[in-house]
């Protein structure tokens, strides 16, 4: 019972964050999903791809690659909307 009423806290916590257009500071690795990425770090270091409106972030120089072979293996996997270029 503890269980579902953490996950049900973090899911709420979550829910809010997507619900206000928070990005999150922190998303899991499409390829290693037990390793967080730091997403300021991430993009500044180029570790993330766009696919379908959406962008993926990567723990190590190793996952993009795996990422970008079947990226609709990992289209489930948390991501963000992709960024708007600046005009």
């Amino acid at each position: 019972m503890k269980k579902i009423a953490i996950i049900a806290a973090a899911l709420a916590i979550c829910g809010s964050a997507v619900a206000q257009n928070k990005t999150p500071k922190e998303i899991a690795c499409p390829i290693m999903a037990d390793h967080k990425v730091n997403i300021v770090k991430a993009t500044k270091d180029g570790m993330f791809a766009d696919y379908k409106g959406r962008r993926y972030f990567f723990c190590c120089g190793g996952c993009a690659p795996a990422f970008k072979k079947d990226p609709a293996k990992y289209a489930k996997m948390p991501s963000i909307p992709t960024p708007k270029k600046k005009a």
